[in-house]
C-alpha cells in the first residue's frame, strides 16, 4: 500500500497590497508522520516558501476560521468560487514588521486531497512511535 499522497495546484499568492498571481502549491503527506501535511509553493522552479501544516487544521479551515500566530485560515466565498484563504506571517523584516503572505486556493481541491489523506490514515487513527522517535533523538539522529 502506497504510504503518500502527493497533489500539486495552482493557488493565488497575495503579498502585501500586491494583486494575486498564481504558483504553484506541492502538497504531499506521508503516513509515517500522520498529523502534517507540507507545502511548497513554488513559481518558474523557484522555491517562495516551504510550510508543514496541521491536517487537521487545514479540514477545519475549509469550515471555519482557525488559526493563531504564524498560520490563519478560513473559508471566503467568491460568488460560486469557494475558497480555502491561508494566511502566512514569516520572518522579521528589517523596518520590525513580518514578512506576509496570503495564499487563495480553490477549497474543493483542498477538500479532494485531504479526503485522499484520511482514506491513509482516519482522522482519530494517527498513530506516533514515541519510543521510535526517542530512541532517534538519543542517538543523535
Amino acid at each position: 500500500m502506497n504510504s503518500f499522497v502527493h497533489k500539486t495546484l495552482v493557488v493565488q499568492l497575495q503579498a502585501g497590497d500586491t494583486d494575486r498571481f498564481s504558483v504553484l502549491a506541492h502538497l504531499s503527506y506521508d503516513a509515517a508522520d500522520p498529523f502534517a501535511v507540507t507545502v511548497v509553493f513554488s513559481h518558474d522552479g523557484r522555491v517562495l516558501a516551504r510550510w508543514q501544516l496541521d491536517r487537521e487544521m487545514l479540514a477545519d479551515g475549509l469550515r471555519r476560521p482557525v488559526g493563531v500566530g504564524d498560520v490563519r485560515m478560513r473559508p471566503e466565498s467568491r460568488g460560486v468560487w469557494q475558497e480555502l484563504r491561508m494566511e502566512f506571517l514569516g520572518d522579521a523584516r528589517p523596518d520590525g514588521g513580518r514578512h506576509h503572505a496570503v495564499v487563495f486556493a480553490w477549497a474543493p481541491a483542498f477538500a479532494a486531497f485531504l479526503r485522499e489523506t484520511h482514506e491513509m490514515v482516519p482522522p482519530g487513527r494517527e498513530e506516533v512511535h514515541v519510543d521510535d522517535f526517542l530512541a532517534g533523538v538519543l542517538a543523535g539522529g
